[in-house]
């Protein structure tokens, strides 16, 4: 039985013919950035996401480097983010800079320790990104009691995570904002690159809209109250988005059926599975498990004819890029082990149970 990490095409042809009218739409309008569509889209993603606002830009990196942008985010501050976690996170603080301060992270949920975070704060922070990794929400009410104490902002890393909830409230409603990726693997994957922006405060809503177009704004094109960049998201994946927003928590469910399985099928084997913190629930991006001797358990899956993910092998603590920060092996103990036990599983929708219990069958006898 063949299972690949996932499968696009499954999702797409059911709504092939929906998709196809609605960039037929965009096609005959010639109206292919901003405009109507992306509005349509930004108002039906903020109420999905319980905020007031939600500003469409063109990739999750985008949403980050504009979101940071926006709280005037300099050279020489520091912003808290964790190590584990995909490169863009602290890739935009450092190209703004500023300098991203790696803390630990917790080892069942994979993010951000809330207990590490206040030893890592100076007179120079400014903010704290948390990452919702792989579907599942930080600790946000720790999180956002020790921002509140040191008056620092908070942005939501929801790359991975729209529609996970914590204790009822969903991702990107927690901080002071939330960042959101549209990338084609993304529970919610456009047809390329993009991305949003939510949040409640007024100010900032309006400060990322003309950011996202140089500053000026989509209406004023030649009169710039800022230097922003050209961040702002297409018409087109606006049109495909909003489609399948409407499909996205029967998705979420499916994801969550397979992630069951798999968590029954994996109990008391060597495999350990992913922790969920209370009160948190889950859209599992990834199912991703901790193995001893993890390369040579993904190549026996993929002897079998299963497909697997390593996300991430190395933790950015210690990426080339960051060496002049001083960090050294052994600095994030939880990352680093992380990295070299994580193994993430297919849990895309479009699977059949009994491939599910393949996978699962399977990597039992690997470990």
């Amino acid at each position: 039985m063949k299972v690949s990490m996932l499968d696009l095409k499954g999702q797409y042809l059911p709504l092939r013919s929906e998709i196809r009218r609605s960039i037929d739409e965009i096609c005959d309008a010639q109206s292919f950035t901003l405009g109507p569509t992306v509005e349509k889209f930004e108002k039906n993603l903020a109420a999905y996401c319980r905020t007031k606002y939600a500003v469409g830009v063109g990739s999750g990196t985008d949403a980050l480097l504009c979101a940071l942008m926006a709280l005037g985010i300099a050279p020489g501050d520091e912003v808290i983010c964790p190590s584990f976690t995909f490169f863009a996170t602290a890739g935009v603080v450092s190209r703004l800079g500023a300098v991203p301060v790696f803390v630990d992270i917790e080892p069942d949920t994979f993010n951000l320790d809330p207990k590490k975070i206040t030893a890592k704060i100076t007179l120079k922070t400014k903010a704290i990104i948390p990452v919702h990794l792989f579907g599942q929400m930080a600790d946000m009410r720790a999180i956002n009691e020790i921002a509140c104490h040191h008056n620092l902002k908070v942005i939501e890393d929801a790359a991975q995570a729209i529609g996970a909830k914590q204790h009822g409230k969903p991702a990107c409603s927690e901080g002071f904002a939330g960042c959101l990726s549209f990338y084609p693997t993304k529970n919610l994957g456009a047809f390329g690159d993009a991305g949003a922006i939510c949040t409640n405060d007024e100010a900032f809503y309006e400060r990322c809209q003309l950011l996202r177009v140089h500053g000026s704004g989509h209406r004023n094109t030649y009169y710039h109250q800022f230097v922003g960049g050209m961040f702002r998201l297409d018409a087109l994946q606006a049109a495909v988005l909003d489609v399948k927003l409407k499909y996205l928590d029967g998705w979420h469910e499916a994801r969550r059926r397979n992630a069951a399985i798999y968590d029954e099928m994996l109990e008391g084997t060597a495999v350990k599975r992913p922790g969920m913190l209370e009160g948190n629930w889950s859209i599992y991006n990834q199912y991703v498990v901790r193995v001893q001797n993890r390369d040579q358990v993904k190549q026996k899956l993929a002897d079998a004819g299963i497909g697997s993910g390593i996300y991430y092998p190395v933790p950015l603590h210690l990426q080339e890029c960051f060496a002049p920060l001083g960090y050294r092996e052994g600095d994030l103990p939880e990352s680093e082990r992380a990295c070299r036990e994580v193994l993430a599983l297919p849990v895309y929708p479009e699977l059949e149970e009994a491939q599910v219990r393949f996978v699962a069958q399977t990597l039992r006898a690997s470990v």
